[in-house]
Formats: structure tokens, sequence, C-alpha cells
């Protein structure tokens, strides 16, 4: 049965080298159960729930994928949109969860329609590929930020607005050092290709932070047990205020368009990158089933907003598992096998500090900024909407105002440039928008 739903001898695999592949995925992703739960507990919402609503999110959408596309690839809440959801939505415009829930929701049935319709073409093919690169590493410079933030190495000051923060006390390591320490850790055993660098970084921070003293005791606290039931989702299955984009739709459009934009993009950016990596595109280099691979990802966006989870989105840590020998769905069913199975591991995630999650979210942005290579630095018009785009995203400490200021100075550029002719309609219309909006608010 396994060998029928799979095709095992079609795609040149077997059942032993799926379970690896799937295993050394899980590995390479897992830091998302230790980051994601602690990103969104900053909006109010319960860690202990969260934790449990990660694991559950990471396993459908995975499922979802395994099984509508067969290909290995694995689903997780997205890193940046849910610095987006906590820090631009909740936090920035005080928005609450329960509204932002609202949001994510719709962004992925609107997803899950342009998937369908095939207009997701259009707005691919309307953002220049400037401004797609500038996004990206947007994203992943505020991704660090936080990172850097959440460590205590970046704090805030009245003058400078922010400043170096104490990296030691005195003579003893505080939540900072560790961080660093993590920080090196994991760049090392990715430099020498180990799977899972970032959560061997994780573990071993956790575990030297249960030594060194804090004010509430020490860095990482003392777990009650180190197996245990699942936590009630009860606190954020289903609290989404379905009608909050309707009744505030003057500010909540442009919310919209960006977890659109951001997961869109992000979605397909990682699902061609990993496939061609695999070779499962074909000799025009177009993934034959990317219809279905974004279905995945949108439905599992508006499931996991009822469960009480940002939007998902594919992860670039299923090239780890196509490296492994992963070539079918089964590597999925693996990895979502995991996710459910750390579940009862809740009293030993939970004491996991900031300061070892900080390494994951600075690496994860570092690694995000390699697309700038891609720029057309020898086109000043083409590139500095890009790295203007790049430089407001953390600048603002907004996703959403720093894609529309890109936006708007790449329309600007190329008409007072007289390449007024490669501004898409909709990317026009959009800056428009956008325009209007900064000017009534």
């Amino acid at each position: 049965m396994v060998e029928r739903v799979f095709k095992f001898r079609e795609n040149q695999t077997t059942f032993r080298r799926e379970v690896v592949a799937g295993l050394t995925t899980f590995a390479a992703m897992a830091y998302i159960l230790m980051v994601h739960p602690d990103m969104l507990a900053k909006t109010g919402m319960d860690r202990g729930a969260l934790l449990t609503a990660t694991a559950l999110v990471s396993a459908i959408g995975t499922l979802l994928a395994a099984f509508l596309t067969n290909y290995p690839i694995a689903l997780a809440p997205g890193m940046g949109l849910n610095a987006f959801f906590t820090f631009g939505i909740c936090i920035g415009m005080n928005i609450p969860w329960q509204g932002a829930l609202g949001m994510v929701f719709w962004t992925g049935i609107l997803f899950v329609i342009l998937s369908l319709s095939g207009v997701r073409s259009l707005i691919v093919e309307a953002i220049p590929e400037c401004l797609k690169i500038g996004i990206q590493a947007g994203i992943g410079l505020f991704i660090a930020l936080i990172g850097f933030q959440n460590a205590g190495i970046v704090v805030d000051h009245p003058e400078t607005l922010i400043t170096l923060g104490p990296i030691s006390d005195g003579w003893l390591p505080n939540s900072a050092t560790l961080a660093l320490l993590g920080l090196v850790i994991a760049v090392v055993l990715m430099v020498k290709q180990v799977p899972g660098a970032s959560l061997i970084a994780i573990l071993t921070v956790t575990l030297v932070g249960l030594f060194v003293p804090a004010e509430s005791g020490t860095v990482t606290g003392r777990p009650d047990g180190i197996v245990g039931l699942p936590h009630s989702i009860a606190p954020v299955f289903f609290e989404v205020d379905w009608l909050y984009p309707f009744k505030n739709w003057h500010s909540a459009w442009m919310i919209v368009v960006t977890l659109l934009f951001v997961d869109l993009f992000d979605s397909m950016g990682t699902l061609i990158a990993v496939t061609r990596r695999g070779k499962f595109t074909d000799e025009k280099g177009n993934l034959p089933k990317l219809s279905n691979a974004l279905l995945a990802d949108a439905a599992a966006t508006a499931v996991g907003a009822c469960l009480g989870s940002s939007p998902v989105t594919a992860y670039i840590e299923s090239a780890t598992g196509i490296e492994a020998g992963g070539r079918t769905g089964l590597t999925g069913v693996v990895v979502a096998f995991c996710f459910l199975l750390t579940l009862f591991f809740a009293p030993i995630l939970l004491i996991i500090p900031a300061a070892a999650t900080a390494p994951a979210l600075i690496l994860v942005g570092v690694l995000m900024l390699s697309g700038l290579r891609s720029l057309d630095w020898d086109d000043l018009a083409d590139s500095a909407p890009g790295i203007l785009t790049a430089m407001l995203i953390p600048l603002c400490f907004s996703i959403a105002n720093g894609i529309a200021l890109g936006c708007i100075t790449y329309c600007l550029l190329m008409t007072a440039s007289g390449q007024k002719h490669r501004i898409h309609w909709l990317l026009g219309t959009l800056s428009v928008l956008f325009a209007i909006k900064f000017a009534i608010s």
C-alpha cells in the first residue's frame, strides 16, 4: 500500500531512505518548536497552547503537502511571517491577536482561491525581482534584529535608538554571552554541514543555561519533568475574530496584502529552490505540481489560524532531507510524525530560554540576506528599490511599511528615469493605494 501511494520504484527510492530523510529534515527545522511559541507569546497568547498549536499546524501542513504533491517538502509556521504577526500587527498596530488570526485566516482563504484560479502567476509577474530580493533580505534583517534584542545583545537607547547591551555580568556569563556561544556553535556546525545545527545549538545553550545565574535563579528554568501530556490548545483554539478584517477594512487590507505577498513569495521561492535541488522540475525549470504545493500551503495557513498560528509556509530545510535521499511524500509523513511526538516532551521545550532561541533567529536572518548578490548592481534604478526595501523593513520595524515604501520608490524611480514600461499595472495600482494610505493615516 505504501508503495502504491508514494511510488518508491518510480522515484528510485526506498522506505528506509525516506525515513532517514524525514528524520534529517525534522532535525534541521525542529527549532521552530522553540522559536515560534516564544515569539507569538509576546502577543499575550498562552505559550503552552502555542507549542501544541505549532506542532499540530506543522504536522497538518506537511501531511497536506505529502499527499497532494508526493514531494519531500515540510511546512511549518514561517519565520518572518510570525515576526510580522507579533511585532508588526499585534504590538506595532495594537491589534488583538484574535483579530490578527482573523486576517491570517482570510489570507489563507484568499491564497486558496488564487492557487486554484491561477491568478497567483499575475501577482508573481507584477513584482519585479529586485523588490522580491529586497523583501526577503529586509525580513532577514528584521528577524536578526529581533534575535539580537531577545538575546540582550542589542538594547534600546534614548539618544541613539539602539546600542550594545551588556554581553557579560562582570567576569560571569549572562544571556547575551550564551546567545553568542549558541551562534558560534550553530555557524560552525553549519559550515561542517551537520544536520540540525540550530537545534544542537539551542539544546547546548539550554543545558549550559542551567548553570548560569540570572535574576530569577538561572538562565534556564528547572523543568517539571521530561515527558508529559501535551498542553491544552484550548486558550488559542478557534479564538479567531472572523469579522475583524471586514469591520476594520481601512487598516486591514494593507496587512492582508502584505501577508499574502510575503507568504506567496516565500512559498514559491522555497519550493522552486528546494525542488530544483532535488531535480523535480521539468526541462523548462517548471515544477509540475506547483499548484498543489501552493494549495497545501494556503490550506495549512487557513487551518493554522483556527489553531492559533501565524501563516504556514514551505521550509528551505526540506533540502537537507532531499540531500539525504528523500524523493517522496513519505519523507513528509515522517516529519509530521516527529512533530506530533514532540508534544509529549513539552516540559523540556517550555524551559528553553530566549538566549537559546535567539541564535536561530539571527542565523535564519543571515541566510535570508544571501539573495542580495542577485541584484543588478550596475542598474541603480533597479537595485536601489531593493536595497531601500531591505533597509526600511528593519528600520521602520514593519514589514508592511517597508514593502509599501519599496513599491512606491520603484514606481517613482522607473517613471523618473523614463522606464515607466517596466511597471506592471498591478504594482502601479498597489503603489497608488499605499501612497493614499500613508497620506490619510
